[in-house]
């Protein structure tokens, strides 16, 4: 009787000290852990894998000068080092996307729109490692 005794009392404490575990694990993942939606990056998230071109002086269609500088958003770190090697394949791409322009494409936001579209579509053509999130315009003068 003494043995049944024992061996209850230790299975009442190990049961109690599982559930102390689970419920210390459940407070911890739940309550002090910071509460993010999946999916939604913070702007530190968007900063470490953004790069921001250089400054772009190019001819519109309309002989118009644009000078021009984006930030272009990716995917993952091996993207920003890939995205990186490939800055002047990169640059080439945005200097023909503006030549086929107009400056009147760019008085509304429909235009810039469609040119950062059409910007990201080819980029993600050539990256290999990752590809564009976003495409941003970040200075714009035209002349």
């Amino acid at each position: 009787m003494v043995k049944n005794r024992l061996v209850n009392i230790m299975l009442i404490i190990l049961i109690t000290l599982t559930l102390i575990g689970v419920l210390a694990t459940v407070l911890y993942t739940q309550v002090f852990q910071e509460t993010r939606a999946e999916g939604e990056p913070t702007i530190d998230d968007i900063l470490k894998v953004s790069v921001e071109t250089e400054e772009i002086t190019t001819n519109l269609l309309s002989n118009h000068i644009i000078r021009t500088q984006f930030v272009i958003q990716l995917d993952n770190d091996d993207a920003v080092n890939e995205f990186q090697k490939r800055d002047f394949q990169v640059e080439n791409i945005i200097i023909q996307e503006l030549s086929d322009m107009r400056e009147s494409d760019f008085r509304g936001s429909e235009g810039i729109v469609k040119m950062q579209n059409g910007i990201k579509k080819r980029i993600n053509e050539i990256m290999q490692s990752g590809e564009v999130v976003e495409v941003y315009m970040n200075k714009r003068m035209i002349q």
